[in-house]
């Protein structure tokens, strides 16, 4: 693995996100705001690395592998963080997380039988869908902070966090999560199928 500058923040961001996990579980004021700062400089190596692999040509077959999956790593780690604290409901969370697992799994196989899958349009999506939630939640959780925002702020995130809207957004978000994952499948069929059968030969060769 060529250890480029979008390889380094890939690594980055998967190394921060225990630390946002582990700052968000803890009952301080203090610890959330921190792990919300670490959610936010984690994106946003997201964002650069990406950026910075096009400009200079420094996109690797490892980086177009992990920057997804830490993505995914990030992303289900706050969801995850927001089940914890009643805010989302379990099921969802993992129905999201076994189709990012499946996909993870096929790619990783693909990759290893030297037949790299380019992510699919609505798969970046749904990234940007899941970052966009993951961020109003966030906003949300830090503006009911009564000792920030004041009483009537707190009380009122508070509400917005349980309103029916975040559930109807979070099962809208996990219905199109599999609308992704099967167009996915659709889009590679052939390089996965082309995998399948040079495994099959390989085993009875």
């Amino acid at each position: 693995m060529k250890m480029t500058l979008p390889n380094q923040l890939t690594i980055l961001r998967i190394v921060l996100t225990p630390v946002f996990v582990g700052l968000m579980l803890l009952d301080s004021v203090n610890s959330r705001l921190i792990g919300i700062g670490v959610f936010t400089i984690a994106s946003l190596t997201d964002l650069y690395d990406g950026y910075h692999a096009r400009k200079y040509g420094e996109v690797t077959r490892w980086g177009a592998f992990m920057d997804p999956l830490a993505d995914k790593i990030l992303i289900t780690s706050a969801f995850l963080v927001f089940v914890a604290h009643g805010i989302l409901e379990l099921w969802m969370v993992l129905v999201v997380l076994a189709r990012d697992v499946l996909v993870t799994m096929m790619r990783l196989y693909a990759e290893l039988k030297d037949k790299p899958i380019v992510t699919s349009k609505s798969a970046k999506i749904k990234t940007l869908l899941q970052n966009v939630l993951a961020y109003l939640l966030l906003l949300l959780m830090l503006c009911s902070e009564q000792n920030l925002f004041g009483e009537a702020i707190a009380n009122e995130a508070k509400k917005q966090l349980h309103a029916p809207a975040v559930s109807i957004a979070m099962l809208l978000l996990t219905i199109y999560t599999v609308y992704t994952g099967i167009t996915y499948l659709v889009e590679n069929w052939q390089t996965l199928r082309a995998v399948y059968l040079d495994a099959r030969s390989s085993v009875n060769a």
